[in-house]
């Protein structure tokens, strides 16, 4: 089983964690500064590895929005998202720093390897996991093997194109998944200072907005399933696990052919899930 210690850091908090025998037994948070370059997201690292006790040279697993090619650097792809990461050496500066066996890996795809090794993918041969949340990401597993790309774009599905969408994205692209289906998207639309409080208040507006992003997620999870046969796809962050949504994604899936149909469920490490992938090998 895995052990170590591992940073989640994320468009909105920064977590750690020490992690034995599989399971999160500590942790720290703070809210992540998104303005700030790669000196202070390392240092605010080094303070919550330091606080939960870690030493240099034991064994770090670091997850972080954005992009991760093969040779470690970080770059975020939406421009409203860390726009002071731009191809920054992260894995060899987190060598320099702490010393020892150092991997980085992409957020989301480092939950997708926990779900589909430790959690809801369990059993299943091609397995995808979603995040919706500030924004749209995910992670595919196919027969235990995460899929890579050298430029670390795979797995940013939420840059899709959606029928849904119409609106420019941060990545560039315009009509995306994420500019349809994410919290902000919602927030936007239903004219609120955040998902949460759309979720909350119940007027039309808010229902519509809802409703659209569920709508973009499942022809998602239906374009997922025909490209890659999926035969699960698991659910996570705080829009998708949101009260209501995952029950309105089943009834939307419902208006797919049978064949494009797929299972889809709740994650099941919740905030542990980039946690504990940072840590698993990569396949």
């Amino acid at each position: 089983m895995i052990t170590g210690f591992a940073v989640d850091l994320g468009g909105t908090k920064t977590a750690a964690a020490r992690i034995e025998n599989g399971r999160v037994i500590a942790r720290e948070q703070v809210l992540t500064d998104g303005q700030a370059g790669l000196d202070h997201q390392i240092a605010e690292m080094a303070a919550l590895l330091k606080r939960l006790g870690h030493r240099n040279g034991e064994r770090l697993g670091v997850a972080v929005a954005g992009r991760v090619d093969s040779e470690g650097r970080w770059q975020a792809v939406n421009a409203d998202t860390l726009p002071g990461i731009s191809g920054e050496p992260l894995l060899q500066r987190l060598q320099d720093r702490f010393e020892g066996t150092v991997s980085v890996i992409n957020d989301a795809a480092a939950a997708a390897l926990a779900e589909a090794v430790l959690g809801a993918g369990l059993g299943a041969q091609h397995f995808a996991y979603l995040t919706v949340s500030t924004g749209v990401g995910g992670g595919i597993v196919l027969s235990g093997k995460l899929l890579q790309s050298g430029n670390g774009l795979a797995g940013h599905v939420g840059f899709m194109s959606s029928p849904f969408g119409h609106d420019p994205c941060g990545s560039g692209r315009v009509g995306t998944v994420e500019s349809v289906a994410s919290g902000r998207a919602i927030a936007s639309a239903a004219g609120t200072p955040d998902a949460r409080t759309a979720f909350a208040q119940g007027t039309e507006e808010s229902h519509a907005a809802i409703d659209r992003s569920i709508a973009a997620v499942a022809c998602l999870c239906a374009d997922l399933t025909a490209i890659f046969g999926l035969d699960r796809i698991a659910l996570g962050g705080s829009v998708g696990l949101a009260d209501g949504y995952l029950a309105g994604l089943s009834r939307h899936l419902e208006d797919e052919p049978p064949l494009f149909r797929v299972a889809v469920v709740r994650a099941a490490l919740g905030h542990d899930g980039a946690l504990l992938g940072a840590l698993l090998p990569k396949g």
